[in-house]
């Protein structure tokens, strides 16, 4: 799905080639999302392949947030490349793409949803914003992020129990395009 660029897609570009550092773009980087304190305990995963057991979500809600994401300007919907299967993908077109590699799964996919009974999805996120995610319990990193097999900002984000909490995953799903978006 195509997109036009808007002013606030300007406004979000930094200013000068000097605002990039390391790939990463400093712009992003330090931005929090003053997420909310997710309710109980964290779902239990296993490492390989990277799923969450249990804390089922609801049908609805994953299909809010797919359909949120899959709506954004650029981003084309398939299956992964790097997922167990049944797993939908999220991809930015190539011209809007990130130079930078680490905010990208994988290619140009930025995100992608494992199919239910889990509902837990991938995502690349900006620093800040990862450990935000993180330290308030929405997400867990990625196994393989500190092991160069992945992108270092790799999560996975847990499954939506309601709709109030597909509200919270659909900000971090949108914070990861626009970090795939540059």
């Amino acid at each position: 799905m195509g997109g036009a660029v808007s002013a606030r897609h300007l406004s979000m570009l930094p200013a000068a080639d000097d605002a990039w550092e390391g790939g990463l773009c400093l712009w992003i980087d330090d931005r929090s999302l003053g997420l909310p304190r997710r309710a109980g305990d964290r779902p239990v995963t296993r490492p390989n392949p990277h799923s969450q057991i249990n804390q089922r979500p609801r049908w609805a809600a994953v299909e809010r947030v797919f359909s949120a994401a899959a709506a954004l300007p650029w981003v084309v919907s398939d299956t992964t490349m790097c997922g167990s299967v049944g797993t939908l993908a999220l991809r930015v077109e190539s011209h809007v793409a990130a130079r930078d590699d680490t905010a990208f799964l994988t290619g140009r996919e930025f995100a992608h949803f494992h199919p239910l009974p889990d509902g837990s999805l991938h995502l690349t996120l900006p620093p800040g914003v990862r450990e935000e995610a993180i330290a308030t319990g929405w997400a867990e990193p990625h196994p393989f992020a500190d092991r160069g097999a992945i992108s270092p900002l790799a999560v996975m984000v847990y499954a939506p129990r309601d709709e109030a909490e597909a509200d919270v995953i659909s900000r971090l799903v949108r914070a990861s395009w626009e970090l795939a978006t540059g």
